[in-house]
């Protein structure tokens, strides 16, 4: 698979859902991925990026966006509330604003630097004990008390339990989302992004079919 592999797939699957060419986002997920290949995906011409861990994008995106100024990065992984400085500071967007005591130590970091990333709400639609998000039932409170506390949140994002149809979950993101007045779906990933795409995703997470798979020895 490539890039322009990817590329094509999305524009097909965009105009199968009829919907606007260009409607979706590729973020192409370049965590534990050697810095020439992320190179390469730069040096063809993509500009949006996502990063799990704040500590190996402040090793790895400094340079590159010395070299590529308009390229964006996105974190796409769980948020500690001690890397909340250093993920404003570098983060263009945040998909897993989680839990209260999360959102409270963004919207003051927002307040001291003055500069504040995109933010989406990650939702456990299958409320799964291992993983982050809060559950579907809770969901409404939680967006209102981050836009009480004037937090950017432009939509919501989800990672659908893996022996589950993945569908389900989109739809159910879906519906929370515009029942809130949110635009922004961050789902899909390598497996799954067309179907994301049919039920509205705006941004999907793509890594190892355009770069190859991780090694993480």
């Amino acid at each position: 698979m490539s890039l322009q592999e990817i590329k094509t797939r999305i524009l097909k699957a965009e105009k199968l859902a009829g919907r606007p060419v260009g409607s979706t986002q590729l973020i192409a997920v370049s965590k534990v991925q050697p810095n020439a290949r992320v190179q390469a995906v730069l040096e063809q011409g993509h500009r949006l990026f996502g990063e799990n861990k704040v500590q190996e994008a402040e090793g790895k995106w400094p340079k590159f966006k010395e070299q590529f100024e308009d390229v964006q990065v996105h974190l796409i992984g769980p948020l500690q509330t001690n890397k909340v400085k250093a993920a404003v500071a570098l983060f263009d967007a945040i998909h897993a604003v989680d839990r209260p005591k999360l959102a409270r130590k963004l919207a003051t970091e927002i307040q001291a630097q003055g500069k504040a990333p995109d933010m989406f709400i990650q939702v456990n639609t299958g409320e799964e004990p291992q993983k982050a998000g809060v559950i579907p039932a809770d969901a409404d409170a939680f967006i209102k008390e981050c836009r009480d506390m004037e937090l950017p949140i432009i939509g919501l994002m989800v990672i659908p339990p893996a022996n589950e149809e993945a569908s389900l979950h989109f739809a159910l993101l879906r519906k929370i989302a515009q029942r809130n007045g949110l635009s922004g779906l961050s789902m899909g990933m390598s497996s799954d992004f067309e179907r994301a795409i049919a039920l509205g995703a705006t941004h999907v997470r793509v890594g190892s079919a355009i770069f190859g798979e991780r090694d993480y020895s």
